[in-house]
């Protein structure tokens, strides 16, 4: 009896020191107690809805009632079933754990509580020694006494890694089934609680056929526990895996997002914003961004079917690479009905293409690209190998992975549309190019591009704002600018003179001659002055042919510029940001309206009616059929190298720029009119739909002045300056 209390009191002893041993290295639970998991900052758009985050893990922090019950239950089943009763580790469990690996001659493994996992996640090192199993198990017994099992529960739930960048199961929840967690059905919260044993492994992504055994085993441990029923079990493990994957919310406005997070990222640092859980609230309204992208989208693929087909294509046989192998980066995202991508030709035949994008194929009849080479009546084989690489439009997603597309091309034409409300300067939609994946150059933003004759309003404010009237006449015939550099006789785009008319129709007809003269008669610098009093930042040179539009400017700018018109002169500076909340729901920015006067309201109503007169009976009369008041005026340059069209309702202003990154031209007569005006009118068709138009105020009484024509000396004009429209 003596020998075996002295054995006993030297394994007690040396229990207590190992213990002291482990535990002197311990971290402090009471961390857990201010401890914020890392999580994704996200954008809402003016409704509430997700436009993008950034994060370096898909975590969504929730709270305990944000899990449902039947998760709750699913995840104590299959993982910790005593784990409401425990007191942090499982004695019974870790023995038999034990034994089972002595008698194989592992090393410790298995039979961890949730609390123990919690431990490891949080403090410990990844690595199966007995020293980091015995370290888990007193960090779980200190955690469980300073923590209630909801608490510890929540802290699990928002931390766990459950695969393909999610951790949490409300990120997963989100993504891999769209929804948050608390809507869970029965087999959906089966197979989440199923994933923490082997995120990859059991991945319902890569590997469908594990994660279905996985899930019923899950659901089969709920049986045992008498937490579902035997109909409820057999009618969950009936049902197949059907996942609705979260689509990317960053890839509806990416060049906007992007816009954003440089902005956050100079101001709070990349830390705060992918880490901090920063709540961003933006003035972007999802529905008009949906209906911009398309507008943009259509309004190219119209452009390129007017210019034929020009082939060209990327061939990966060619470059080496098998077509069953070939992935696309387009296919990261799923199809969309009505929108484009990229396909790979897999066959071709006389009768039908075969064509493959992720995971749907689809076929090509002859008529399906007829377009290409209506004259020539080419054969498909003629147009296209197997290895192509083409530009499609999805037409329809059919059940089983077939559907319907057309043959589109993509030649490197781009475009930029932004829309921005009159009254808040709220930038509700823009689109800064064709692909993001392929350009992340926002168009809208930092493309400088030569405005052509939507630069001409600013020429007629500056004659109207100093007295003059819409109904003034100016002569329109040959003239020539006597220059430092030498004489300057410029034309109309038609090439034709009209005679004496009225500035109002000077400006609905894009004239030139008029512009020039009543540019030189106020003075180019002022002109200049009146467009930087717009919000123009540009440099503009003082030279007379910035009159027609030689000018750079972006189309943000532009656009923003345009809004003064029916803001009666006022001009509201253009904003992303509404406001801005930390992890803590603490505001650390909010922003208003910067608000500043530009002209006065007569100026603004006249020019209001004026550019009205551009839709009603001008260059952009083909927008006259729409049932709502609008204004606007269309923008073409030199060889037709940019198109634009820049117009705006009551509410609403939007630019549409057209053309392609380097200097080169768009195509015989493709104007903004006949280029940029359509995609402008698919898009406020859309906006305007079912809304209150409202009503432009009437222009004020005409004066009885006229401009008073007064010296100025003549502005040179830049060496190279032709003529724009």
């Amino acid at each position: 009896m003596f020998g075996l209390l002295v054995l006993l009191s030297a394994a007690v002893g040396a229990t207590a020191g190992l213990l002291l041993v482990y535990s002197t290295d311990l971290p402090q639970v009471e961390e857990l107690e201010r401890y914020r998991p890392s999580s994704v900052t996200e954008l809402y758009d003016g409704q509430g809805r997700v436009i993008g985050t950034f994060a370096l893990r898909r975590r969504v922090i929730a709270s305990y009632d944000d899990y449902p019950e039947v998760l709750r239950n699913a995840l104590v089943s299959i993982e910790d079933k005593d784990f409401y009763q425990h007191s942090g580790i499982n004695l019974w469990r870790i023995l038999g754990a034990a034994y089972r690996d002595i008698e194989s001659g592992g090393k410790v493994q298995g039979a961890s509580t949730l609390t123990m996992q919690l431990a490891r996640n949080l403090f410990l090192s990844p690595d199966r020694s007995f020293y980091r199993k015995v370290q888990e198990a007193l960090l779980a017994i200190q955690i469980e006494r300073r923590f209630t099992k909801p608490q510890i529960f929540t802290l699990y739930a928002n931390q766990i890694f459950l695969g393909h960048g999610a951790y949490g199961y409300q990120a997963a929840s989100e993504f891999y089934f769209s929804k948050p967690a608390r809507q869970l059905k029965l087999e959906e919260a089966a197979m989440l609680a199923g994933l923490p044993k082997a995120p990859q492994y059991y991945s319902p992504i890569n590997h469908p056929e594990r994660a279905l055994k996985r899930r019923n085993l899950v659901l089969n441990a709920m049986l045992e526990d008498g937490k579902i029923t035997a109909a409820q079990a057999a009618d969950a493990r009936s049902k197949p895996i059907a996942l609705d994957l979260q689509k990317d919310p960053n890839s509806l406005a990416p060049h906007y997002v992007e816009e954003i997070r440089r902005y956050l990222e100079a101001k709070y640092g990349s830390d705060q914003v992918h880490e901090g859980g920063l709540r961003v609230y933006t003035s972007l309204d999802m529905d008009l961004q949906k209906s911009a992208r398309q507008a943009l989208l259509d309004g190219l693929a119209v452009y390129e079917r007017r210019h034929g087909w020009h082939g060209k294509l990327v061939n990966v046989i060619a470059e080496g690479q098998k077509l069953d192998k070939y992935e696309d980066p387009d296919w990261d995202e799923e199809p969309e009905v009505n929108g484009y991508m990229h396909a790979l030709v897999t066959q071709v035949s006389p009768a039908a293409a075969e064509v493959r994008f992720g995971q749907r194929t689809a076929s090509l009849s002859p008529a399906d690209v007829a377009w290409t080479m209506p004259k020539l009546k080419l054969k498909l084989p003629e147009i296209l190998q197997t290895g192509d690489v083409v530009y499609i439009k999805v037409l329809s997603l059919d059940p089983g992975g077939k559907s319907r597309v057309s043959l589109e091309q993509d030649s490197g034409a781009e475009g930029a549309l932004v829309a921005i409300d009159n009254a808040t300067g709220e930038i509700k939609a823009m689109v800064g190019g064709r692909d993001f994946n392929i350009s992340k150059f926002n168009r809208a933003t930092q493309a400088l591009r030569q405005v052509g004759s939507s630069f001409k309003p600013y020429v007629y404010t500056a004659v109207i704002d100093q007295g003059g009237s819409p109904d003034d006449t100016i002569l329109d015939a040959p003239v020539t600018f006597q220059t430092a550099s030498g004489p300057y006789s410029p034309h109309n785009y038609d090439d034709k003179f009209e005679g004496t008319i009225t500035l109002r129709r000077a400006l609905a007809q894009s004239r030139n001659i008029p512009a020039l003269k009543l540019a030189d008669r106020v003075g180019i610098r002022t002109v200049i002055d009146y467009a930087h009093r717009f919000g123009i930042t540009a440099n503009i040179p003082a030279y007379l042919p910035v009159a027609l539009g030689s000018a750079e400017i972006t189309p943000l700018e532009q656009t923003s510029a345009f809004s003064v018109f029916p803001n009666d002169g006022v001009r509201v500076a253009p904003r992303y940001i509404i406001k801005v909340t930390d992890y803590e729901g603490r505001i650390l920015e909010e922003n208003f309206s910067d608000i500043k006067d530009v002209v006065s309201l007569r100026t603004a109503r006249v020019m209001t009616s004026m550019l009205r007169e551009v839709v009603l009976h001008g260059t952009a009369a083909a927008a006259a059929k729409m049932p709502y008041p609008l204004a606007g005026k269309t923008g073409t340059t030199n060889d037709f190298t940019d198109a634009w069209f820049v117009g705006f309702s009551p509410a609403l202003t939007c630019g549409v720029w057209i053309g392609y990154d380097e200097k080169k031209s768009l195509g015989a007569k493709e104007t903004g009119a006949h280029a940029a005006l359509p995609i402008w009118m698919q898009f406020m068709t859309i906006a305007l739909a079912g809304k209150d138009p409202g009503e432009f105020p009437a222009a004020p009484a005409p004066l009885n002045t006229a401009v008073a024509e007064k010296k100025v000396d003549t502005p040179d004009v830049a060496p190279g300056d032709g003529e724009l429209h």
